[in-house]
Order: structure tokens, then sequence, then C-alpha cells
């Protein structure tokens, strides 16, 4: 019984720290110069596709932002609400996600980009590219 008991919580706590994993949850963003909080992003994975969606800005005064500086159909729309990451897929046999885009809603540019899970899951590496150069941020699991 003892045994039996033990084994049972060794494998949920396995499975919760393997399902920690994962860009899936939501996430605040620590700007990379300043290392304020910025925003808090859903990402969710839909047919093995994760994408992510502003949830809040954090900032004061900029809650009700558009994005005056997007190109495509995100010109003007709010920036609370809006999909900034797009289809990123699970490398195979890693755990990174790459091949899709990132939004930096700021200047309207979109680069591509990778996210890897690192310290068991707590932090998201976040990197955007435009060619060789990229730039990168760590997010914060909140959930």
């Amino acid at each position: 019984m003892f045994r039996s008991a033990i084994a049972i919580l060794i494998a949920a706590s396995s499975a919760s720290a393997m399902a920690q994993m994962t860009p899936v949850g939501l996430w605040r963003t620590i700007d990379d110069h300043d290392g304020s909080a910025k925003s808090e992003i859903r990402i969710v994975e839909n047919a093995g596709v994760v994408s992510g969606r502003v949830e809040k800005i954090l900032e004061k005064g900029k809650q009700d932002e558009k994005c005056v500086e997007c190109k495509d159909e995100r010109k003007d729309q709010p920036i609370q609400g809006m999909e900034i990451l797009r289809g990123l897929k699970k490398a195979e046999g890693k755990d990174v996600w790459e091949g899709g885009n990132v939004l930096d809603p700021n200047n309207g540019k979109v680069y591509r980009a990778s996210v890897t899970p690192i310290e068991g899951g707590a932090k998201l590496q976040m990197r955007g590219y435009i060619g060789f150069f990229y730039r990168t941020q760590t997010w914060i699991r909140v959930q």
C-alpha cells in the first residue's frame, strides 16, 4: 500500500514537471532593455501549432494603444487582445518551438521566432530573428 502511494506521487510529480516543459500557458513579458514587466501573453496550442495573444498590458496608460506601425491586418488594431505569436511548431526531439513569427507591436516589425521553456518550464526564452541578428527576452510563467 505504502509503495503504491509513493509510486503514484512520483508519477504525478513527473507528469506535472513534464507538462510544464511547454510554452502553453500565461507568461509575463519582461523588457530586455530595462527589466520591467510589460504584458501578459496567453500561449495556446491548436493542432500542434502554437500561437500567443496579448491578454493584458501591464504598463500604465498603454492598455488602449493600437498597433499603428503594423503593416498587415493588425494595423490600427488594439494591442491588448492581439495575436503577436504565430505558427510555431515543436522541433523534433527538442523542447523548442520554431518556424513561426512574432510581432513587436511597438515598431510593427515581424521577426522569425523560437521559444524554449527553461528552468523546468518556469521561464520561457523568446527569441526573434532578422537575418543573423536576434533579440532575446526571458518571460516568466504566470500559470
